[in-house]
């Protein structure tokens, strides 16, 4: 798979280097795979979320990021849509990837 905006990762696994490892292990796995179907996807990644829509989130360093993902299975294609730790994570849509308004009173 050709993995699109790798510049993202890597921008942020340098804001957060404990995150470094953990993406280049997934960068290596995913690019060695050519996935056909979210299935496949699945049997790669079983902790993989399937939104819908081609739509996937990696788990990333036992679940403290989480990495959305768009697949082109077609042209073999990832792109990158979101990372963020599980607790930005948790403030988000993730098939809409639009904030969740919270009210502080």
């Amino acid at each position: 798979m050709r993995i699109i905006a790798k510049s993202t990762l890597k921008k942020y696994w340098e804001d957060n280097p404990q995150a470094e490892s953990s993406l280049l292990e997934w960068l290596d796995i995913v690019s060695e795979c050519e996935w056909e179907t979210p299935n496949e996807v699945k049997s790669t990644f079983g902790n993989a979320s399937l939104l819908g829509n081609n739509r996937v989130i990696f788990n990333i360093k036992g679940n403290d990021y989480r990495l959305i993902t768009k697949i082109d299975y077609k042209n073999k294609i990832i792109f990158t849509v979101w990372i963020g730790t599980h607790s930005e994570y948790d403030k988000i849509q993730a098939k809409n990837i639009e904030y969740v308004k919270t009210n502080k009173n």
